[in-house]
Formats: C-alpha cells, structure tokens, sequence
C-alpha cells in the first residue's frame, strides 16, 4: 500500500529516505491518463452549478435591482454545501433502487444528483427575481442540494480511482475542469444572456432564462462521462449482521476513524481546513455586485474571464498541481494561501478605479492563477488525510467544514459593503487570510513531531 503523504518529510530528515523526486516530463506524463481525463470532465459538471446559485445569480439579481444586502443574505444558500456530511454517510452506503444494480454505488449517485441539478436549473430559467425571488431561491436551493451530493459521491469516486502518488494529479485535473466549468457559468451564462438581450437597454428576464436553461443543457457532459466511465472497485468491507451495525460502520466509523487517526491534531486540521478559502469566498458573494456596480457590461465581464481567466486557470491548475507532485502539497498550500489572500489587494485597488477594463483584465488573470495554484493543493492535501474506506463521508466532512465558517460570514457581505464601500470590504477579506497562514505553520509543526 502506497505511504500516505505527510508533511514530515518537509521539515525534518526522514531515516528511509523516500525516491528521488520525479522529473517534470514524469510529472506532466500523468495528466493524459483515462482517469485523469474522466476527472478532467466530471470536474466540469461539479464545478457547473456552484457560480449559478452564488456568483451568477447576484449578477442577475443585482441587475433586476434586488439590494445588496438581500444578495448577501441569499449567498447562505451555499450553506448546503457546508452540511453535506450529514447525508454523505448515506451516499457512501446506503444503494439507489435500479440504478445502482446497473451503474454502481458510485456512478448511480453521480447521475442521479446530476438530473436533480439540471432540473433545478431548469426551474431557475422559470422564474424572473423581480416577480417570484421565493421560487427561484427554492429552485436554487435544489440545484445546491444536488451538487452537493455530487461533490460527495464524485470526491469519493476520485480518491478510489487511483492510488496516493497520483491524487494530486487527479486533484488538478478535476480542479480544471471544475475552473472551466466555473467559467462557463459565469462567463458563459453572462455572454449568452448578453446575445439574447442583444441591443436592448437595461434588465431582460428572457436573456437569463435562455442563459440558465444552457446551463442545465451542460450537465449533459457530466451525464455522459459517468455512462462512459468504469466503476471504481470498493475497498473491501465487512458486511454488516444487522441494523445496528449497519449504521454503526455509516455514522459512527468515518468519524471515529479520523479522530482515532489523529486524535487532539484532529481539531487543528479542521481548524485549518476550515479557514483555507475565507478569503475567495467572502470576496467572491460581491465580486459580480461589485462589476455590476463599476459599470462593467456582461460582455466586459464575460470576455475577460473567458479569455485571460480561462488562461491562467489552466496554468494555475497544472502548475499547482505538478509542484504538489514534486516538491509536497504543504509547500505548495502555503503559497496558495498567501496568493489568495493577495489578490484580494488587487479588488481593492480596483476599487479605486472605476471603470477599468484593463485593470479587471490584470486582476481577475491574477486572482485565477492564485485560484488554480491554491485549489489543486488544497484537493490533494483533504485526499491525503482520507481513509479509502471512507473517503466519501471523510471527504465530506472536509468540503463542508470548508464552506461553514466562510459561507456563513459572507452572507454579511452586502450589509458591510453598504456601510463601508467595497475597498474597504476588500482589504477586510484579505486581513481574513492572515490566520491561514498560522495554521499552516502549526500543522506541518505539530504533523513533524508526530502527533
């Protein structure tokens, strides 16, 4: 069994040194495995909803003159993604009727949560903000259950697809196709919104119902891969005698698995799993407030993040990635967490300029190298701490300690950029990156004396 990553060997001498580290061609070789491509499109359809009840909807919310602070109070329907572990257990074990007979444990879920989220979506293009927000919320809620229960069933699809030594590999191709897939929603949806409404001024519901009915259309890719693609083999497990086993092996043994792992440095890993991305995420409720705003167009916006974001995306990916494989994940998540954390200082400045196309250009290419560099560690770094046996619930767990804290402050954005301006909003969630970076220190501390 391939030895799990540790952060050990990155501050202290270990006795059995390991091989030496692998060249950059070796490194790169790895992303044009099958799996790494499957992983490349279902990173896509996990990756399509999350701006679409987030970013892109207060973009079309702001536009239809909903006030920040609502959008702001809206962005806790992310929240769902933040309890995922409390029905992860279920998608970890618990068979679909019919489907799983014919797909697998993990294929039935992944097509399954993947109809809800297109028919959420569906449900989204129906509704105009300014005449039914209440149906659109429940609809966008829908979308949000559902990839959520995508992110559970697909996160555990990647880590039992391959062993430790390419995880990391997985993590960047995934986290590409999921920076795609992001950019599609956002990007995307504001371009074909933009060609529909065409040269008419103002709001137009029409152009963002075609825009969100195209979204829906794209979980198709998703769809697709996972009819196309292997079941992965389960790790063996004992068969449960009767229900009180059963649900003991569900509940109970991911969770106590963890903690019996690593015991009192348990809380200090989930102290820091759940601060990584505070930064993007706060920011990231008011950025499309915030281009709305500015006077930035949905074309402007589309056309930046399309063609520089896309860019830096895919290097931001590959080379986070490639250095977690050559020089260790630990390395590569504290520079993730002090680029995050920086480019926050580039909206700031933004801020200061007004309408500025060439100065969104240079900071969203920043803010999505950072994005790239930062997500492809962190990925591996959550599926280094996983047991297979468990890695759907454990992996859970991780994601939705990860959404909590953060989810849970942005929905504060828009009451705290109506009352001190966005520069000062923006500034504010860079300062919220400072404890990452403690926690960081003291986890590779604690994890190299053997904790």
């Amino acid at each position: 069994m391939t030895k799990p990553y540790s952060p050990d060997s990155e501050l202290h001498p270990d006795p059995h040194p390991a091989p030496a580290p692998r060249s950059w061609m070796d490194s790169l070789r790895v992303y044009a495995e099958p799996t790494s491509l499957r992983m490349l499109a279902l990173g896509f359809s996990a990756g399509l909803p999350l701006l679409l009840v987030l970013g892109t909807l207060s973009f079309w919310l702001r536009e239809a003159g909903v006030n920040r602070a609502t959008i702001g109070y809206l962005s806790w329907v992310g929240l769902v993604y933040a309890f995922k572990w409390a029905w992860s257990p279920l998608v970890d074990r618990l068979p679909l009727p019919w489907l799983t007979r014919r797909l697998g444990r993990r294929r039935s879920w992944l097509l399954f949560s993947q109809a809800l989220i297109a028919a959420g979506l569906l449900g989204m293009a129906f509704f105009d903000p300014r005449q039914a927000l209440q149906p659109l919320v429940w609809c966008a809620l829908a979308v949000a259950f559902g990839s959520a229960t995508q992110d559970i069933a697909l996160d555990a699809y990647r880590i039992e697809s391959a062993d430790a030594d390419r995880q990391a590999a997985l993590a960047a191709t995934y986290q590409t196709g999921y920076r795609l897939a992001m950019i599609w929603a956002g990007a995307g949806a504001l371009w074909i919104a933009a060609r529909v409404q065409g040269q008419a001024q103002g709001y137009a519901a029409d152009a963002w119902s075609v825009a969100y009915a195209a979204m829906a259309a794209s979980m198709l890719v998703g769809a697709l891969t996972v009819l196309l693609s292997p079941e992965p083999t389960p790790p063996s497990m004992a068969k449960a005698r009767n229900l009180r086993e059963w649900l003991e092996s569900t509940l109970v043994d991911p969770f106590a698995d963890f903690i019996g792992r690593y015991r009192w440095h348990a809380l200090l890993l989930l102290a820091l799993i759940g601060v990584y991305r505070i930064s993007d995420v706060v920011m990231g409720v008011m950025a499309n407030s915030f281009y709305v705003d500015m006077g930035y167009t949905k074309d402007e916006v589309a056309a930046v993040s399309k063609i520089f974001g896309l860019i830096m995306t895919l290097v931001g990916g590959f080379v986070g990635g490639s250095m977690a494989i050559r020089w260790g994940v630990m390395r590569v998540l504290m520079l993730g967490a002090v680029l995050s954390a920086s480019t926050n200082i580039l909206f700031a400045w933004l801020a200061t300029r007004g309408h500025d196309f060439t100065g969104l250009i240079w900071v969203i290419s920043a803010d999505n190298l950072a994005g790239g560099i930062a997500s492809a560690a962190f990925i591996a770094y959550l599926s280094s701490l996983t047991n297979v046996r468990y890695s759907a619930t454990q992996y859970a767990l991780f994601s939705s300690m990860m959404m909590l804290a953060p989810k849970w402050i942005a929905g504060f954005s828009g009451v705290f950029v109506d009352r001190f301006g966005y520069e000062a909003f923006f500034h504010t969630t860079a300062l919220l990156g400072l404890p990452v970076l403690v926690l960081i220190v003291f986890a590779a501390r604690v994890k190299a004396r053997g904790a």
